[in-house]
């Protein structure tokens, strides 16, 4: 025979343990109304029938759900496993749950999360966005669920925002290559459509016009993805270059990764013959071959604010709340990987 083993009840269970319906309610919910022989009675009884409460009518019940989800671009990069540690610890803190979802860098996947966040009515969201217009957080707007976007400066009335000032993140790190003497830069970029990146960029550009030098002196080399593969493929490129510059500032430290060893496999030294800056200040940063210099943004804390202004947006005391947009300042952290000047 085949089929579907019918789900128990909490009917089945009061009849199991002989005892009333609100009686096995107040178990799970207000265990101190029931005394504790009777209690512990219960709770065998479901542990021997498997019983698992409806969580979806426990929410009918209370009027809202217990879920914050957290989307973020790439749950491979340490830097959101980062956010989703702080965002979690303070979403348990708070007695309820966390749905972590990855777009994959990508506005559709983004998208369709949003739709299922929506459909499943959760409580709120925390967004780190793919989708540079905006666009599919208006359209997820329109159902009336609080949201934070994290890693994006917002300037949106309708909701928080928590960030690191990027602009200022990538001045950091070309000032730091210009003061050690190098004037040949290259600029290993990401997706286009990515506002982090446009921001790490135009800091870029900032620093360079603030030190007289002209925009050429940083060739930009643009990857697809943020991660260490194409860190890889940015570094063959660098080593085909007819004039290769002496030094590459990588917009995140998996790309800077993936170009260490590149240069590391092709015998160029670092940063003898290549200096190298990283973004983010992940923990395998300082671990690497060659200690990585990097940006370093407060991954966790960026978590634990984002989700804090949710907490409050969501909570008894959601009238008095007011839409913060919290910008961050980056540090960079200098290690062997930049520290022999040309």
């Amino acid at each position: 025979m085949t089929g579907t083993r019918p789900s128990i009840g909490i009917k089945s269970v009061a009849r199991e343990a002989g005892v009333s319906v609100g009686t096995v309610s107040n178990v799970l919910n207000q265990p101190d109304r029931v005394s504790a022989p009777t209690r512990r009675h219960v709770q065998q009884v479901i542990t021997r029938l498997g019983y698992v409460r409806s969580e979806s009518a426990r929410q009918l019940r209370a009027g809202r759900s217990r879920i914050i989800s957290l989307l973020v671009l790439d749950m491979g990069n340490p830097f959101f496993v980062d956010i989703a540690r702080g965002a979690e610890q303070a979403v348990r803190e708070a007695e309820l749950g966390v749905m972590v979802c990855n777009s994959g860098q990508s506005p559709q996947e983004e998208t369709d999360y949003l739709a299922l966040f929506a459909q499943q009515r959760v409580r709120g969201a925390l967004v780190t966005p793919a989708d540079p217009s905006g666009h599919t957080l208006g359209e997820f707007r329109r159902h009336g669920i609080p949201f934070v976007v994290i890693d994006r400066v917002g300037g949106d009335e309708e909701g928080c925002s928590v960030a690191v000032d990027d602009v200022a993140g990538g001045a950091l790190a070309i000032r730091h290559l210009v003061s050690s003497g190098h004037r040949a830069i290259a600029f290993v970029s990401g997706p286009a459509h990515l506002k982090q990146i446009q921001d790490r960029r135009a800091g870029s550009q900032a620093a360079l016009a603030e030190a007289g030098l002209p925009p050429e002196s940083m060739r930009e080399l643009p990857v697809g993805r943020l991660d260490v593969a194409a860190g890889r493929d940015a570094g063959a490129r660098l080593l085909g270059l007819m004039e290769r510059p002496t030094a590459v500032f990588c917009a995140n430290d998996l790309l800077a990764l993936g170009v260490l060893q590149s240069l590391y496999a092709a015998g160029v030294r670092v940063p003898e013959d290549m200096a190298i800056v990283g973004y983010d200040d992940i923990e395998f940063a300082a671990a690497a071959t060659v200690p990585l210099t990097s940006v370093r943004q407060p991954a966790v804390t960026m978590g634990t604010i984002a989700a804090e202004l949710l907490l409050q947006e969501t909570g008894d005391r959601a009238s008095e709340h007011r839409h913060e947009h919290v910008v961050l300042q980056p540090e960079l952290v200098v290690r062997r990987s930049s520290m022999t000047a040309h």
